[in-house]
């Protein structure tokens, strides 16, 4: 076990870390005093907001896919949290690139320089029904991982929000604000286990500092419907829209005509069948395992829309 001083200033690598669980997580980490951060991804206008938003933090473009000058910040490293992830998207070498290939390299830049601890961000989905392009990848992905013989902490969080989010309960209150109308798909009824990013990013930074290895599910702690999540929603950010259920096959058949016109939807039929897919997730006493404190759904709602900092800063697709 380190010191704490001599865990806030080792260096920390977040490949992928530009998204939603990386910011989330840079915040977490500079409000315990970590100051050895450093960020790699692709999405420029996503690092673009990390360094407006961190702008003492590490952030360097890196296409983890190919190998490049990028491995290079991984000598003296003690810490690496793989957060890389190819979510959306209709084109499964887009998934095999970004989330399987990606992986090979880390693992082996992780090896060349005998970085101590990984902690590898897997889903959920790999304990659900779905078949999609995304568990397919995620599952190979985790494979990999735990053949490396690397010394890691596996963590498969649930639907997430929070902070930062461009996608899921993000983009839904975006698209809330824009529509008079929000279209449910079927009975709306479909049961989720919502999990605060915030949460989540406490229960890594504990992984780090007390250096925890094993496979965990990391679930949220409360069951709640998708019909009952869009409405708070639309109670904590004030929405006036109407909320209105509509057949599953007609909003399956407007998500087909969306793709046509859009490349990369937010949102699509796969992603549509993954939400109707009738998955309950393992719960485990992570608040005693990591302790970290489960913060109540309508409150976690409330931070992820009204926070005075942070709330209102939206990835990029």
């Amino acid at each position: 076990m380190f010191a704490m001083s001599e865990l806030r200033t080792q260096k920390i690598i977040l490949p992928g870390g530009a998204g939603l669980v990386g910011q989330n997580l840079v915040a977490g980490l500079k409000a315990r005093g970590y100051s050895n951060i450093v960020v790699l991804d692709k999405h420029h206008e996503n690092l673009a907001i990390l360094e407006q938003v961190q702008p003492d933090v590490f952030a360097e473009y890196a296409d983890l896919a190919k190998p490049g000058d990028w491995q290079k910040h991984f000598t003296g490293a003690e810490v690496v949290v793989m957060l890389q992830a190819q979510i959306g998207g209709n084109d499964y070498q887009e998934f095999l690139r970004n989330n399987v290939k990606s992986t090979r390299n880390i693992l082996d830049a992780i090896e060349e320089n005998n970085v101590p601890f990984l902690v590898h961000i897997s889903s959920s989905v790999l304990e659900s029904m779905a078949s999609d392009f995304y568990t397919k990848s995620k599952k190979d992905q985790e494979e990999m991982v735990l053949e490396s013989g690397i010394p890691c902490l596996v963590l498969r969080p649930t639907l997430m929000f929070g902070w930062f989010d461009r996608k899921h309960l993000g983009w839904l209150s975006r698209f809330m604000k824009k529509v008079p109308i929000f279209p449910i798909p079927g009975h709306g009824r479909y049961m989720r286990q919502p999990l605060y990013a915030g949460d989540f990013c406490n229960i890594i930074i504990s992984g780090i500092e007390k250096r925890i290895t094993g496979k965990f599910n990391i679930s949220g702690l409360e069951k709640i419907d998708y019909v009952d999540i869009i409405r708070e929603i639309k109670q904590a950010t004030g929405s006036g829209t109407l909320i209105l259920k509509i057949p599953y096959g007609l909003f399956h058949l407007l998500l087909r005509i969306w793709a046509v016109f859009d490349r990369d939807p937010p949102f699509t039929t796969q992603q549509l069948s993954a939400l109707v897919t009738p998955d309950e997730f393992e719960e485990i006493d992570w608040p005693g395992i990591f302790g970290v404190a489960a913060t109540p759904f309508t409150q976690a709602i409330d931070l992820t829309f009204n926070d005075p900092t942070y709330s209102q800063i939206a990835l990029d697709f």
